[in-house]
């Protein structure tokens, strides 16, 4: 594995991280909201509102809350076949969906290492955070947002 040089999003625009006045990194969430019916969405994009009952074809950028509670969870036990990275050697994860506090709209994500199926619960609070996909060829850790116990 080459060593670390740089970290970066796995994907861009999917979440932002802010330092508190005490210096922490703190992450969250960005989304989108539709100004017309107030439906939020994540991944986040540009148009076309989810709501089938709604016309509006603009969508605004936002930050979405950084709790909510365990809706539903399951534990990945395979590596994923290539050309997907996976560590070596594989060690089983949870993936959690997360119904957001304020929104109400459930994002899945994994949870982060140390944390298995077993130790979930649903309706358990739930707290984002990020943590290391994996490292590429050229160094860069490549991080994604992720979701611990609260």
């Amino acid at each position: 594995m080459p060593e670390v040089t740089s970290q970066q999003p796995a994907i861009d625009g999917w979440f932002a991280t802010d330092s508190t006045t005490d210096g922490a990194a703190r992450p969250h969430l960005i989304g989108s909201k539709c100004p017309v019916c107030g439906t939020y969405v994540f991944p986040p994009r540009e148009n076309n509102c989810p709501n089938p009952g709604c016309a509006s074809d603009t969508l605004e950028s936002v930050a979405l809350s950084t709790r909510g509670k365990l809706w539903s969870y399951t534990e990945n036990r395979y590596p994923p076949p290539p050309p997907y990275p996976a560590a070596d050697p594989f060690e089983p994860f949870a993936i959690a969906a997360v119904e957001l506090a304020d929104e109400g709209i459930i994002v899945l994500g994994k949870v982060v290492g140390g944390t298995l199926a077993a130790d979930l619960k649903v309706g358990m609070e739930m707290e984002l955070t990020t943590m290391p996909l994996f490292t590429d060829d050229d160094g860069v850790q490549r991080i994604v947002h992720a979701w611990k116990v609260a």
